[in-house]
């Protein structure tokens, strides 16, 4: 099971990061907390101090169309808000 799926760089993770040494990730739905701290550290070669995670439900649409109503949604997400220990940090730019 992939745990960690791709780091989420935003304008608000960005600045979290910068000033509170917290990073943003989305993560497998099915992942505890115990599992993402164990992943960023072996992932990164961190020390992970604190982990907050984020369900993100689906959002639902419909559409009016010709041939009616077509509803959809899209696909739940997962969020972990890593804080590092004092001194640490992760370069996410450096593997691009």
């Amino acid at each position: 099971m992939n745990i960690l799926i791709k780091p989420i760089i935003t304008e608000k993770a960005t600045a979290d990061s910068e000033l509170r040494n917290c990073y943003t990730f989305a993560v497998n739905t099915k992942a505890n907390k115990v599992e993402i701290k164990k992943a960023v550290e072996a992932a990164y070669g961190v020390s992970v101090e604190k982990v907050r995670t984020i369900n993100v439900r689906p959002d639902r649409k419909t559409k009016f169309t010709k041939t009616g109503i077509q509803h959809g949604k899209t696909n739940a997400v997962k969020k972990a808000i890593v804080q590092l220990a004092e001194g640490e940090m992760i370069d996410l730019y450096s593997n691009m």
